[in-house]
């Protein structure tokens, strides 16, 4: 029943939907016109509800609420407001926007992610395939010339021959450290942690900060400017964040809201998720009455800054990875040509 829409399907569901009702069709009509092209039996049944649910006199937002996990609190929550205010054209153009941008967000950081991944399986490929492969074909060659092999002729047998008997071993215990590693990471206290250590971390922390300063203050922003109450979006907010750091000051701050304190005064207490430039922002916004648009401001610059995180990094991973994988493959010729060479200067005339 709550079959998780993607970004994609969610834009595409918002922008659909908001051509429909501009156009001045009834949003049980537009309904039920999408549900005629929906791909899939889950998704059929999802406008299924909806369409019951607005038939019989509710709003829209409340069959989407009923499909939480597929849509979120972020798309559902600016339905409900534009719904209530009479602006649910211009919400709905402004969620499928915001999904689009966070889809390119996340697809930039797979990208990140995608290219030392490819160079480390490449590299893992090429040393699996010389030193499984070939040094075995050449190390009768090596025992019949009668000569001490090197030091790093004999590392790269004892690798070869520990690889060849125990290859099993070392995939069941690589599989069994992932199945370990993901059920660590479902225990909150171990997850909590983990993300600490990744966000102070040099290259890789602030890579993860501008990412979920970027998603954050967009979300805070549009829900801030649809006439959301601010402790209402910063509890949405913290729902649709992915770290659980975030999470969790989200959801104090909301708390300390409720106490009366600011917003900008309690992000100061967290300067690991919330730089300086953040809490200083946020202070003139509320002071001016500005804040949805100096969060929306402060997205567009930790975007920025992310892009060009990626690129530097990008820009670094490449020759070090290529670095690392010249200096393997480079390691066993060595250790193949080394005992070769040592033969042919004792070969006299």
């Amino acid at each position: 029943m709550n079959k998780r829409f993607s970004l994609q399907d969610q834009a595409f569901f918002a922008r659909r939907l908001s051509m429909l009702v501009r156009s001045n069709v009834p949003i049980l009509d537009a309904l039920r016109m999408m549900k005629a092209q929906a791909r899939n039996k889950s998704t059929g049944h999802m406008f299924d509800h909806m369409i019951a649910t607005t038939s019989n006199g509710q709003f829209l937002w409340k069959g989407m609420a009923d499909y939480k996990k597929s849509f979120g609190d972020f798309s559902v929550n600016l339905v409900k407001v534009g719904e209530t205010s009479g602006t649910l054209t211009e919400n709905l153009i402004y969620l499928a926007d915001e999904l689009d941008k966070k889809r390119e967000l996340r697809k930039k950081i797979m990208s990140a992610m995608l290219y030392p991944a490819v160079i480390l399986a490449a590299s893992l490929g090429v040393t699996g395939l010389l030193t499984v492969y070939l040094f075995p074909k050449l190390m009768p060659v090596f025992q019949s010339l009668n000569v001490e092999l090197p030091f790093t002729t004999r590392v790269l047998l004892h690798t070869s021959n520990f690889l060849i008997n125990y290859w099993h071993y070392l995939i069941l215990g690589f599989i069994a450290f992932i199945i370990g590693f993901i059920f660590l990471l479902k225990i909150q206290q171990v997850r909590y942690w983990f993300l600490r250590v990744v966000i102070s971390l040099p290259l890789i922390g602030g890579f993860v900060q501008d990412y979920h300063l970027a998603n954050t203050c967009r979300t805070l922003s549009m829900l801030l400017k649809s006439s959301v109450r601010v402790m209402e979006a910063v509890n949405v907010t913290a729902n649709t964040s992915s770290n659980l750091l975030y999470q969790i000051q989200l959801a104090e701050l909301s708390k300390a809201i409720a106490r009366g304190s600011n917003i900008a005064d309690h992000m100061e207490l967290s300067p690991h998720l919330f730089p300086p430039l953040v809490h200083q922002m946020v202070a003139i916004g509320e002071r001016t009455g500005s804040l949805s648009d100096t969060l929306m401001h402060l997205s567009e610059i930790y975007e920025k800054e992310f892009d060009d995180r990626n690129k530097a990094l990008t820009s670094i991973m490449e020759p070090a990875l290529m670095c690392i994988m010249g200096l393997i493959v480079g390691f066993i010729a060595v250790s193949i040509i080394t005992p070769i060479y040592a033969v042919t200067q004792n070969i006299h005339p």
